[in-house]
């Protein structure tokens, strides 16, 4: 996917994808990945998410990473926050307390840029990407973490026929395909969440399945 596309959903406003509220999957299964309280944790392409606060306030110092430089101002701006900046390879690192946003390419990340990470959040990056793409998303995921690091992931399936993502649809059996050579993965949640998702409906869609993963990276 053109990184264009994803300035422009910003440039527009054009961000259904985000939610306002942190995100219940979140809250209730956070505590399964045994992050320690004051380890650093991961969030990839974070927008604005309210996400990284909830996580802030557990202990954690949080990274994260975003294509958007309006996404990135936006978080700190709404939440109160002043942000120095720093070039840091790549990225301009964006910092206030304990939560540090790195502007740019998740493919430009570097393992010495998630140094000590101990935990990842998963909800919109994933579902994000078009099919082409999730494959070297998965990879390079697995080269960026140490063994043992666990990860949440939140995917959404649904007939992909019957929407144009994102977000996309990405099956149960294709999680597993993704990551089963460099993760061990377990199954924590999945419902159909389409009479709570009025919009989704009327954009046609006829089930929606939301899915919780706890991955852990193998070695």
């Amino acid at each position: 996917m053109d990184p264009q596309f994803w300035h422009g959903r910003w440039e527009r406003d054009q961000i259904g994808f985000h939610q306002q509220e942190v995100n219940v999957h979140l809250q209730n299964f956070w505590g399964r990945l045994g992050t320690p309280g004051n380890a650093p944790v991961f969030v990839p392409l974070c927008g604005k998410s309210q996400d990284m606060c909830w996580l802030a306030k557990q202990g954690h110092p949080v990274v994260g990473v975003e294509l958007s430089p309006i996404a990135v101002e936006a978080f700190f701006t709404e939440n109160g926050l002043t942000a120095t900046r720093t070039d840091q390879g790549a990225f301009t690192r964006w910092h206030s307390g304990s939560i540090t946003i790195l502007c740019g390419d998740f493919f430009a990340l570097r393992r010495e840029d998630l140094a000590d990470v101990a935990g990842v959040y998963d909800r919109a990056s994933l579902i994000a990407l078009p099919p082409q793409m999730r494959q070297r998303y998965a990879h390079y995921m697995a080269e960026l973490l140490a063994p043992q690091t666990p990860c949440l992931l939140v995917t959404f399936e649904y007939p992909q026929q019957q929407m144009d993502g994102p977000p996309f649809s990405v099956a149960a059996a294709e999680v597993e395909a993704l990551y089963r050579d460099s993760f061990a993965l377990e199954r924590l949640y999945h419902r159909n969440i389409l009479d709570e998702n009025p919009r989704f409906k009327e954009a046609g869609l006829t089930s929606l399945e939301e899915r919780v993963f706890r991955l852990t990276r193998l070695g």
